[in-house]
């Protein structure tokens, strides 16, 4: 006879036994039965440990965040009813904590990993859905970071005592050998042109062929079956040309912008300079340097995820990313303010990321540290009224030190009358508490970043576009502050912000 499926043969009244050598004496084991029916459905929450991460994030979502602007998009009462937004939220925010954020990777995990089937209490939304409400409501879940943050403040864990700015770069959702250069685009698409110019010809010679061979059985463009894919191949060739055009659109709308903010600080300048002030001049100063413009032959432009840029990043490699920018708090290394930019430079951040620092905690640091990377006139010269106005004390480095190099010895004596901003800052990180200071940096952002690519497997963007990079960086930046207070308060903290 066959056991019960029927795969291995089992002799009447013969007892199943474990394969192998027995035992060397006479060992009583505990019962094992796969085949045990369950009396009762079995509980997810007794599987999961007391003090699980899932366990926090489940409080959290239910106690604690305020999911009023996913709900309020909920505006039509029609229709197959959703998956609770508790519940895809959920699923989000611990993926994204423990480096499970592809839509896919989420779906499996609702089938084979006890946290997941916790959070989602059983049910199994398939990848479609998940994918379909992080893009609705990417700006939503982005906010969720400066719930995340005032969370923290709440919990003592922000002091702004001292914070570390710094930019990485991420991996965008395309690749670098789908871009294209202003010199190739234009060549390219007078060849591009051409071929559609010739494949419409064909296909009209073609085409008058065969309705004066035979019009009323052949109304395609070919003969006896030949030349069928035509058609096909001059619409992917007029698609791929279209590509193209916008690309180099966009290649000369950025120079034409660039050069217009160029000729419109240069004439404001000239203008403080004269003490005067004439705006419409600087608006016609932009207006004639943007209609002069042109790009570079090597600007490129991606046809995957167009505002995305080859950028250099930290190995020396250039790949197509987006410039991610953090401010971290020391205390418990709390990001404080998180934004994406499209420019590889990090000197443009400066101001603009220390603003939002300080609008989202509601306090201006004492100190900021920030490497050379932001090093430049315009930021001197902000650092030094930023002290003035709202106390910050900036450390910023004016040149990058090789590896194992030591730097100059600590200045004595007065500063020279003279010395520029650079000069003064540069002397001023020589001192023994310039030193002091700066030498923290690292150990508050760099730690940080590496969190973000490993724990939560952030070193690629999912998600194409601007927006969506700014919004999953946020998100990421979130669940990092997150993770942060689970370690530092667990549910216990939770527990009594609900109480």
């Amino acid at each position: 006879m066959c056991d019960g499926d029927g795969l291995f043969e089992v002799g009447p009244g013969e007892k199943k036994r474990p394969q192998g050598p027995a035992a060397a004496v006479g060992k009583t084991f505990r019962a094992f039965d796969p085949h045990q029916v369950l009396l009762l459905p079995p509980s997810l929450d007794d599987w999961l440990p007391e003090g699980h991460l899932a366990r926090f994030v489940a409080d959290l979502v239910e106690e604690v965040l305020d999911l009023g602007p996913v709900l309020a998009d909920y505006t039509e009462k029609r229709g197959y009813p959703p998956y609770d937004p508790r519940l895809m939220v959920r699923l989000l925010v611990y993926g994204y904590t423990t480096g499970v954020r592809s839509s896919r990777a989420i779906e499996r995990r609702l089938a084979d990993d006890v946290a997941f089937r916790f959070l989602a209490a059983g049910q199994e939304p398939d990848f479609r859905s998940i994918s379909r409400f992080r893009r609705r409501h990417l700006h939503a879940l982005a906010d969720l970071f400066t719930q995340s943050l005032h969370l923290a403040q709440t919990l003592g864990m922000v002091k702004m005592g001292r914070v570390a700015l710094d930019g990485t770069k991420l991996e965008a959702s395309a690749s670098k050998h789908k871009a294209m250069s202003y010199s190739r685009l234009i060549s390219k698409e007078e060849r591009v042109e051409a071929e559609i110019a010739a494949l419409e010809a064909k296909a009209q010679a073609l085409l008058a062929e065969a309705e004066a061979a035979d019009e009323a059985e052949d109304q395609t463009f070919g003969v006896n079956g030949k030349e069928t894919d035509l058609p096909a191949e001059l619409d992917r060739r007029e698609k791929r040309l279209a590509r193209m055009q916008a690309a180099r659109a966009q290649i000369e709308a950025e120079a034409a912008d660039k050069a217009r903010k160029h000729a419109e600080d240069k004439e404001r300048r000239r203008q403080e300079r004269a003490d005067s002030s004439d705006e419409q001049a600087v608006t016609a100063a932009g207006q004639k340097a943007a209609a002069k413009a042109r790009p570079k032959p090597k600007a490129q432009a991606n046809f995957t995820d167009p505002d995305s840029r080859i950028m250099k990043n930290s190995d020396g490699a250039y790949i197509q990313a987006y410039n991610a920018q953090a401010v971290v708090d020391e205390e418990h290394q709390v990001i404080t303010a998180a934004d994406v930019t499209t420019n590889p430079s990090d000197a443009l951040n400066y101001t603009s990321m220390l603003d939002q620092s300080a609008a989202n905690t509601g306090i201006h640091p004492k100190q900021a540290l920030v490497d050379a990377g932001y090093c430049a006139e315009t930021n001197l010269e902000a650092a030094k009224d930023r002290q003035l106005a709202c106390g910050t004390d900036t450390f910023m480095a004016t040149g990058r030190l090789a590896h194992d190099e030591q730097g100059p010895p600590a200045p004595r004596g007065r500063i020279p009358a003279d010395a520029t901003l650079n000069e003064r800052m540069a002397r001023k990180l020589r001192t023994k508490p310039g030193k002091a200071a700066y030498s923290r940096r690292k150990a508050i952002v760099e730690p940080v970043f590496g969190q973000i690519m490993t724990c939560q497997n952030g070193r690629q963007l999912l998600l194409r576009g601007e927006d969506g990079a700014r919004g999953e960086w946020r998100l990421l930046a979130a669940c990092h502050n997150l993770r942060k207070i689970f370690r530092h308060a667990g549910t216990t903290g939770l527990a009594t912000l609900t109480g």
